[in-house]
């Protein structure tokens, strides 16, 4: 079956297939935090270094400050629609399609066009202005992303009509939070900077409470963070990555020196706020027949106190330990293995076994780290 025109993969597809233009985006948690502002002063920016912009769409909401950014930009008249007898205004594509500057910038992403338009959704006209080659700047909210809109009705109460496609998004060269303080943002609305002074009261006792405003934040800067994450992981070549932090570490069924290394891992990955794993390898002669039972106890609660602690607990079913913390270590993309501190003199164990020898070869190899934990 054909790709609807209507349909995101259609607009997305079509997209690919192009040399497209460049594409940022602001997000922000809220309404009032400043994108729209921070786009105009943007384009002032690249007139000065002259730079062919045209405004596509900006809605200003009457805020004087951001209003008064207008003065000397170059506008692109909005296309007039007559709708059940109002007079309404939309962008218009066609127009920036002939003017083809540049960039454009477009405010108000996650809009519904007038029925009748070209494309049902604002998003879309930005497709096809990226497709034309033309660069775009847009911003939107943080509600109006299509994955956290229920998130966002748990936290607001209020369920957003009007959405962007999560894939859309990651299509952007560059997407840019615009983050302000719960404080500061009450503080914005309070002063009539956001709304006129006759809808503060409601909004305060609505959508603008600290506990709302403090989980949107959230919301907004875990997506530019993934975002960001995204990027990496598609655009620098592995050497020049910065590899996430993650721990292993390595327990054996004695019992005091395992919670040792469980505690100290865990401190250390807090730390460094990464993921971290505990593993312990079973060799034949602690197999669950073998083992005593209350070695059996000590390690299922070494391992629970592991689970409460925040790591993921590993267990293998293995004679070679090296062999199994080596395929761990490659297997989760650990950069740090912690084990404990040997009974007997590390040189000692060096010269008369191999097993260590062979660990720290294959750590070394993989640019692996190894914390020996007293």
């Amino acid at each position: 079956m054909p790709e609807s025109k209507s349909s995101p993969d259609y607009f997305l597809n079509l997209l690919r297939r192009s040399r497209r233009g460049k594409f940022k985006v602001y997000i922000g948690m809220s309404a009032g935090v400043g994108k729209t502002y921070r786009m105009l002063q943007e384009a002032h920016a690249m007139l000065r270094n002259g730079v062919n912009l045209k405004i596509g769409y900006i809605e200003t909401h009457n805020r004087p400050e951001t209003h008064a950014l207008l003065e000397g930009l170059p506008v692109v008249p909005r296309r007039e629609v007559f709708y059940k007898g109002k007079r309404l205004e939309e962008l218009d594509l066609n127009a920036l399609l002939i003017l083809r500057p540049e960039w454009v910038i477009v405010d108000e992403l996650a809009h519904t066009n007038i029925p009748g338009s070209k494309n049902e959704k604002r998003w879309q006209d930005v497709v096809e202005l990226l497709e034309a080659g033309i660069n775009v700047i847009t911003a939107v909210n943080i509600q109006h992303i299509e994955s956290i809109n229920d998130d966002v009705r748990l936290i607001t109460g209020i369920e957003v009509k009007e959405r962007v496609p999560d894939s859309f998004l990651q299509m952007a060269d560059e997407v840019v939070n615009i983050d302000l303080t719960a404080d500061e943002l009450i503080t914005r609305l309070k002063e009539g900077k956001i709304y006129e002074k006759s809808k503060v009261e409601t909004a305060l006792g609505n959508f603008f409470q600290p506990d709302k405003i403090l989980q949107l934040r959230e919301l907004a800067l875990r997506e530019v963070t993934s975002q960001v994450e995204r990027k990496v992981e598609t655009e620098v070549t592995r050497p020049q990555q910065l590899r996430p932090e993650r721990f292993l570490a390595c327990i054996s069924s004695n019992h005091e020196t395992a919670r040792k290394i469980i505690r100290k891992t865990a401190r250390l990955a807090n730390y460094y706020h990464s993921q971290w794993y505990v593993l312990y390898v079973q060799v034949p002669r602690e197999a669950t027949d073998k083992i005593p039972l209350d070695l059996q106890r000590r390690l299922i609660n070494n391992f629970q106190l592991a689970t409460e602690m925040g790591a993921e607990v590993i267990k293998i079913d293995n004679p070679n330990v090296p062999g199994a913390i080596m395929r761990v270590t490659e297997e989760k993309e650990i950069t740090t293995v912690c084990i404990g501190k040997p009974h007997l003199n590390l040189w000692q164990i060096m010269l008369r076994t191999g097993v260590f020898n062979q660990l720290l070869r294959g750590l070394s190899q993989n640019d692996v780290d190894l914390v020996i934990l007293s």
